[in-house]
């Protein structure tokens, strides 16, 4: 896959220092990086997930060749889930492709990326 993707609170995203490696604050509980194969996969996660938390979100379009944290295609438990790209490590700076907002509905919902 040529691109991954992985859904951020703004406010972090926009107050984590530039050209740093981004680290997620779930990681210390989950041990690795959420990401999806797709935006519409993205975008379901984010309604499963995220629909309930306020503010804005973005979208990090990441090349997974220029990862230097290991990789692993996973399934997360049901035999009929998708695999899903999870990360050991943080994101390099370097394998972030794109940013884009998540544009989202009054009642929260995710609609697409901006």
């Amino acid at each position: 896959m040529d691109v991954i993707y992985h859904l951020a609170p703004a406010a972090r995203w926009q107050g984590w220092p530039q050209g740093a490696a981004y680290l997620p604050a779930e990681y210390e509980a989950d041990g690795f990086v959420h990401c999806t194969g797709g935006v519409d996969l993205m975008l379901r996660v984010a309604n499963t997930f995220y629909r309930e938390v306020p503010g804005g979100f973005v979208l990090l379009a990441i090349d997974p060749a220029r990862l230097s944290s290991e990789l692993r295609w996973e399934r997360p438990g049901d035999d009929l889930a998708p695999l899903f790209p999870h990360l050991y490590g943080p994101i390099d700076h370097e394998a972030i492709v794109g940013v884009s907002q998540a544009t989202r509905a009054q009642d929260g919902t995710f609609l697409s990326q901006g």
